[in-house]
């Protein structure tokens, strides 16, 4: 490779510098508006994988349940499981229900 042996003009120089400071701009605009706004649609992209998921195991493990309490437990009577399960899943909105927090009351509402 040869070097380059040109002298150093002024119109090359003022490109290089308009070059630099146009890295400089992308540089910047890079790291303070779209890399935020990839890492939150990340963000939420994967939440939302993450609870698609949880509601599918959760499903998964309510027929597993149901199933087992039909066949090993309530063998003839699948009203007995229904039961039961309806029971657990009353029991439980019912903890959660006692676990809510009032609405704060506003002044109109009075």
């Amino acid at each position: 490779m040869a070097d380059d042996t040109t002298p150093s003009t002024p119109e090359r120089d003022l490109a290089g510098r308009a070059m630099g400071a146009i890295d400089l701009l992308v540089d910047t605009l890079h790291d303070k508006v779209i890399r935020p706004i990839l890492l939150i649609g990340r963000t939420v992209a994967f939440a939302l994988i993450i609870v698609a998921c949880v509601g599918v195991i959760a499903v998964a493990i309510c027929v597993a349940l149901l199933r087992i309490l039909d066949v090993y437990a309530f063998a003839a009577h699948q009203w007995a499981s229904w039961a039961l399960l309806g029971t657990l899943f009353t029991a439980g909105g019912l903890v959660v229900w006692r676990w809510r927090k009032a609405p704060a009351k506003s002044g109109a509402a009075r």
